[in-house]
C-alpha cells in the first residue's frame, strides 16, 4: 500500500483552515507536515484535524511566528523537538511511523534580506542553524536508518529551482554559501532529493511564489524552497512525487504550496 507524506508551509493554520481541508479533499495524504503554523499549542485546531481524519497529532507552536506540526492517520511514537540554535523558536518536530521510519519536520530560518553575516544577524542565524542541523545528521542519521527530513528549508539549491539563477545568486535563499550548507546537509546522510528523482535537474520546479507578484502565474517567478529528502534505503520505495502548484491560486493562499511523496509498503508496521 502507498503511504503519502505531504509537507506544507501553511503560513498560519488558523487563517488557512479552509484550504487545509481542500488539500485533504484533493490529495488525501496519510501524513501532513506543516510549517509556520503561527499558533500556540492551546490554539491549535485539534478538532478540525481530527474531523479530517488525522487522529494522531503532534505540534510545537508559538504566537504569531514559526511553529511546526505533524498530522497523521497512523500512530506516531518517539516524539521529539529540537532547537538547533540557541533560541526558543519552534522549528523542528520529529516522530517515528509504525514501520520504524523516522520523520523530521523542519522550518529553517528564512535569513532576512541581506546575505551578509555581519550586516544581518538573521542570515548568520540561518547559516548557524544549517551547520547545527548538519552536525546532527552526521551524528544521528545514517544512510540506512529509514529517515525522512522535510519541510520549508528556505533554500533553492539548484539552478532550475529558481526563476533566474543569474539574478538570484545574491538573493537570500539561492546564494552560494546557502547552497554549500544545504549540500553539506544532504551529504551528511546521503539523502535523496525525492522530487528531483522524478523531475530532472534541468527542468524548472517551484514550491513558492511571492505575494508581491500581482499575477504569480503569469510572472512565474518561483523558487523551490520546500523539500522532501529520504535516506537511500527508502529510494526503492519511492513511487511518486508531486507539487500542487494550483494551490497558490486558492482563496487566501499561502505563498508556499503543498508537496508530497508517495512510498510503497510503508503503511503497516
Amino acid at each position: 500500500m502507498i503511504l503519502r507524506i505531504a509537507s506544507w508551509n501553511i503560513n498560519s493554520i488558523r487563517i488557512r483552515e479552509p484550504i487545509l481541508q481542500k488539500l485533504v479533499d484533493c490529495a488525501s495524504p496519510d501524513v501532513i507536515c506543516l510549517q509556520e503554523t503561527k499558533a500556540q499549542d492551546k490554539d491549535f485546531p485539534v478538532e478540525l484535524a481530527k474531523s479530517l481524519g488525522y487522529e494522531h497529532l503532534i505540534f510545537s507552536g508559538q504566537k504569531s511566528y514559526n511553529g511546526v506540526a505533524i498530522l497523521s492517520k497512523l500512530p506516531l511514537t518517539e516524539v521529539e523537538t529540537l532547537s538547533f540554535i540557541d533560541k526558543d523558536e519552534k522549528r523542528h518536530i520529529a516522530a517515528t511511523l509504525p514501520d520504524g521510519t523516522r520523520l523530521h519536520n523542519l522550518y529553517i530560518p528564512a535569513g532576512g534580506d541581506i546575505p551578509d553575516v555581519d550586516a544581518n544577524p538573521k542570515f548568520k542565524d540561518k547559516l548557524a542553524f544549517m551547520d547545527a542541523l548538519t552536525r546532527f545528521a552526521k551524528t544521528h542519521i545514517k544512510p540506512r536508518t529509514r529517515t525522512i527530513i522535510l519541510g520549508d528549508m528556505n533554500i533553492a539549491p539548484l539552478e532550475h529551482d529558481v526563476w533566474s539563477h543569474k539574478q538570484l545568486l545574491d538573493v537570500v535563499s539561492h546564494t552560494p554559501i546557502e547552497v554549500e550548507k544545504m549540500t553539506a546537509l544532504q551529504r551528511a546522510a546521503s539523502f535523496i532529493d525525492t522530487h528531483r528523482e522524478h523531475v530532472p535537474a534541468d527542468q524548472k520546479l517551484y514550491s513558492w511564489w511571492s505575494y508581491r507578484a500581482s499575477d504569480w502565474l503569469a510572472s512565474n517567478r518561483g523558487r523551490r524552497l520546500d523539500h522532501i529528502w529520504a535516506t537511500p534505503d527508502l529510494k526503492p520505495k519511492l513511487a511518486a512525487t508531486h507539487i500542487l502548484s494550483d494551490a497558490r491560486g486558492w482563496d487566501k493562499p499561502s505563498d508556499h504550496v503543498p508537496l508530497w511523496a508517495d512510498f510503497e509498503g510503508m503503511k503497516a508496521a
